[in-house]
């Protein structure tokens, strides 16, 4: 049997999980959420429901890799009970992971685009209607974001052809760092705009006014839906990482660490935008809009707005393409269980396979945008993003759960003893009532609200 393959570093771990955790979501969705929900209220919710339902789910799948030391697809068949069916989930986690990167690889694309185009000062001088136009112009062009698609997964599944250690941790550890301090001076010198005070207010200051104005159901609900998609949970993309670790530290204080940067870059993000907003009278609230048609606005009319537009549109990237490379490294880790191909070659096919399925989604807003799966103006990234969102995650995070409760599965017991090993935050028993009953009915919840939204809004 081959060596698994380990983390180089504690460090390493805990900024891989944060990485595949950190993306789009937080830095696009978690901001415009905010601006329609009424601000600070929405932040508060956001952080409760983090901690009471990411949190145990995180730690669950962390549990269920290292005690495995398998991919997500093979490693229920190390723990499940002889004669269960549980294993059948780690093929709807590589269906997940799959569905997931059809769509992202092509999102991650139009941050590259946007961040060549303000390096190469395609902003400077343009009206608003100007700016406004590059978005749905960049989407009837399908051999530009081809283009970009082609050169996300080609760098993705090379730099995941070098190794583990060699090759996915070297890259995401430089660029989660860089990350993280360009999000700092971007905030900085946000904060510091003349004119930011009045964002900060509505950012950082709970109103229950304007909470109910947005209405007090609708703002719990979007920030439980927030904080539980923001984990990318349920498709076993952190469970690769649980088998990639030692016994050293208890799971729960890891999960917790992840946590803690996940919610750090989505908060920071909105200390970019939100003073920046005000500063310029731009609408907070002004949807998915805010990232490609909004902020280069405001860079527009900035001082040095080129430099900070580049730095803006380079963070995008880092925090997309860290998503990408921590599920390219769940796909391949599969695929090497399942075929006992090499890594270069596990990558090679994959390269030429992910090529192929991202093509519907780019496709979908030009060549088949006729193609509308819920009617007008939808298009095939909508169809995939609800898939992933409102079927695969809810579900899986569900399986996990009642995996790790269960007496049909792996159990309470084997789950605590795995998840409490090492130093650090333990498991209690105190939570067994409400992970096992009250929290799969959350998830019930969460799903059943995502597809009455989706076809009975």
């Amino acid at each position: 049997m081959m060596q698994r393959e380990r983390l180089g570093s504690r460090l390493g771990f805990i900024l891989l999980s944060a990485g595949c955790a950190i993306g789009v979501g937080n830095v696009w969705k978690f901001p415009w959420m905010v601006g329609q929900y009424g601000g600070g209220a929405f932040v508060v919710c956001y952080v409760l429901f983090l901690l009471i339902l990411g949190l145990p789910i995180m730690t669950m799948e962390f549990a269920v890799g290292r005690a495995s030391q398998k991919s997500p697809v093979s490693a229920y068949q190390a723990l499940e009970p002889a004669g269960s069916k549980w294993h059948l989930h780690g093929y709807m986690a590589l269906v997940g992971n799959y569905l997931l990167m059809m769509f992202y690889t092509t999102v991650c694309g139009w941050m590259l685009h946007y961040f060549y185009l303000m390096v190469a000062g395609r902003f400077e001088g343009a009206t608003p209607e100007q700016v406004g136009a590059v978005f749905p112009e960049m989407l009837s062009q399908p051999a530009v974001m081809v283009g970009w698609m082609v050169a996300v997964v080609v760098i993705g599944f090379t730099i995941n052809s070098f190794g583990l250690q060699a090759g996915v941790e070297r890259v995401t550890k430089g660029m989660m760092i860089a990350l993280l301090v360009i999000m700092v001076v971007l905030a900085i010198n946000s904060i510091t705009t003349a004119g930011a005070s009045e964002g900060l207010r509505f950012y950082l200051i709970p109103d229950l006014d304007r909470m109910r104005q947005a209405g007090v159901i609708n703002v719990i609900v979007g920030a439980m839906n927030q904080s539980f998609f923001t984990l990318s949970l349920g498709i076993g993309a952190m469970a690769i990482f649980g088998s990639y670790i030692g016994k050293g530290r208890a799971l729960m204080g890891e999960a917790v660490n992840v946590c803690i940067l996940d919610t750090f870059v989505a908060f920071t993000a909105g200390l970019i935008i939100f003073p920046a907003c005000f500063a310029f009278g731009v609408a907070p609230d002004s949807g998915p809009n805010l990232i490609f048609v909004t902020l280069p606005n405001i860079f527009e009319h900035m001082a040095l707005g080129r430099l900070w537009g580049s730095l803006f549109f380079v963070f995008m990237a880092f925090a997309a393409f860290s998503t990408v490379l921590a599920v390219f490294e769940n796909i391949l880790s599969c695929c090497m269980d399942l075929t006992g191909w090499s890594r270069r070659k596990t990558a090679l096919v994959n390269t030429v396979l992910m090529i192929a399925l991202s093509l519907p989604c780019v496709l979908g807003f030009n060549v088949w945008s006729g193609f509308q799966p819920f009617g007008a103006g939808s298009n095939v990234l909508d169809l995939e993003d609800f898939l992933v969102s409102n079927i695969w995650l809810p579900i899986g995070s569900l399986v996990y759960l009642l995996f790790c409760t269960s007496r049909y599965g792996w159990g309470w017991k084997n789950f605590k003893e795995e998840a409490n090993e090492g130093g650090g935050l333990k498991v209690r028993d105190g939570i067994r009532f409400y992970v096992s009953y009250i929290l799969p009915l959350i998830v019930l919840v969460i799903f059943a609200l995502g597809i009455k939204d989706k076809f009975f809004p």
